[in-house]
């Protein structure tokens, strides 16, 4: 009975009952392609330093977690007095620069020799390594969205490069330039954003970690392990909490619609509930019917909210191949769960007015 009439009830207002599964397919999506962006972006980003294969990374006082943001105030003599350290087997100085040129882009300035001893060098799909001071890397998934090919010129800072060759992903950054051509881009001439170090074993590290702490006192000694753990949303200030906002802006997207569909609905079937009411239905029947229709209409938005993420994270990643969005079982989940749920609390108030109404004065409505 009550099966038949919530379905009954959702056909009956089809442009109201469309427009609530779009506001609860919003919200679902929302929340999906949120997380799923922002996860996306730090786990592929941790992957990338992960593939440079540095032990520990050294860093200026009080450097950002995000490495882009490290600034260059690190002498690149510094490399020589790592070098002299006991079991270091190589020391990679890089500068980090930011490009919003098309995007935001973070360009690596390297040696290829040093970066090559760490990072144990690139696997060239196209070209070779860079020879001159105007050669640039760019990694396959940078190449395909910036439509570049090897031989071709690369605007980038201002600066036109040659585009040496194109080298497989996962070495950090996805554009490698001559580390003094950076510097003089920059104005940072013989500066390092970073020292990646690489140890003769995995477990000498801490023991190159101790050695290094009296002499470069105060900068940042980080194993790469551990950087790599704080690659999260929880760990990084702010991003946690951004996250939390939009979440709690689509849940209350939803909510609003479903209180104002249900409570429109409840006030254009006074006379119904009148009827219901003096043919014995009880208040928890009333209830249970108001809140049947708000959980189906949930239940569609729900289908339609995670069919939208899939698609639009398709759209995405066609028009921006660098981007990475993560979609899990676990968000999909915990976003259904969050929908149905606002979308319950959406409907409690207008579902309790209805069981209240009186049956004669229901029956008396206009």
């Amino acid at each position: 009975m009550i099966r038949q009439l919530v379905v009954n009830n959702v056909l009956h207002r089809p442009i109201r009952t469309i427009v609530s599964v779009i506001a609860v397919g919003v919200e679902v999506a929302l929340v999906i392609l949120i997380v799923g962006l922002t996860s996306g972006i730090m786990k592929e980003t941790a992957k990338r330093i992960e593939g440079i294969g540095a032990d520990i990374m050294l860093q200026p006082p009080s450097a950002s977690a995000f490495l882009a943001f490290s600034g260059a105030p690190m002498p690149v003599k510094i490399a020589d007095k790592l070098r002299e350290l006991r079991y270091v087997q190589a020391v990679a100085p890089v500068l980090l620069q930011i490009s919003s040129a098309g995007g935001v882009d973070i360009i690596y300035g390297i040696d290829p020799k040093s970066f090559g001893e760490v990072s144990n060098g690139f696997v060239f799909l196209e070209g070779h390594d860079m020879q001159g001071p105007d050669d640039i890397l760019l990694d396959d998934w940078a190449a395909k969205a910036k439509h570049a090919a090897v031989n071709t010129t690369f605007r980038l800072l201002d600066h036109d490069f040659h585009v040496a060759g194109i080298v497989e992903h996962g070495k950090g950054a996805r554009m490698f330039v001559p580390l003094a051509t950076l510097q003089d881009l920059s104005g940072s001439r013989d500066k390092a954003s970073v020292f990646f170090i690489k140890c003769t074993r995995q477990d000498h590290t801490q023991a190159v970690m101790d050695e290094m702490r009296p002499i470069f006192a105060g900068y940042q000694i980080r194993p790469l392990q551990d950087f790599l753990s704080q690659m999260t949303a929880t760990s990084l200030p702010g991003l946690d909490a951004f996250i939390d906002s939009m979440i709690a802006l689509a849940v209350s997207i939803g909510f609003l619609v479903i209180l104002l569909s249900m409570y429109t609905t409840v006030i254009e079937r006074t006379r119904d509930i009148g009827i219901l009411k003096s043919i014995g239905a009880s208040k928890s029947y009333i209830i249970r019917a108001l809140l049947g229709e708000s959980a189906f209409i949930c239940v569609i938005g729900i289908g339609v909210g995670i069919a939208t993420s899939y698609v639009a994270r398709a759209m995405f990643v066609s028009s921006f191949p660098t981007l990475s969005i993560i979609i899990t079982p676990d968000w999909i989940a915990r976003s259904a769960v969050i929908a149905l749920a606002g979308g319950l609390l959406g409907a409690s108030y207008p579902a309790w007015l209805a069981s209240r109404k009186d049956a004669i004065e229901a029956l008396s409505y206009d």
